[in-house]
């Protein structure tokens, strides 16, 4: 959940991928700046109810390139913040 280089840039129809990125790069910034499983976990619940918004989407087309690329970016992005909250929930 780092940053790269270069941003990829997803040209959303409806506008929702520029609304919900800025909020997904705080919450990612968050999850890696925390030292612990149990920190991140709560930013990593965030991410995920994110993620589902752009997963949600009315607006999905599978024959669009753009949506279908969001959609696959938010989904690794959930699963991702799954395990991290599942980790933040273990006893270790």
């Amino acid at each position: 959940m780092g940053k790269t280089g270069s941003r990829a840039n997803i040209e959303c129809p409806t506008g929702l991928v520029s609304r919900q990125e800025a909020e997904i790069g705080r919450l990612t910034e968050k999850i890696n700046r925390d030292r612990t499983a149990a920190e991140k976990a709560p930013h990593a619940q965030d991410l995920i109810e994110a993620a589902n918004v752009l997963l949600a989407c009315e607006a999905y087309d599978k024959e669009n390139l753009n949506c279908r690329l969001c959609h696959s970016f938010s989904e690794l992005r959930r699963k991702t913040a799954a395990l991290v909250v599942r980790a933040g929930h273990l006893n270790c």
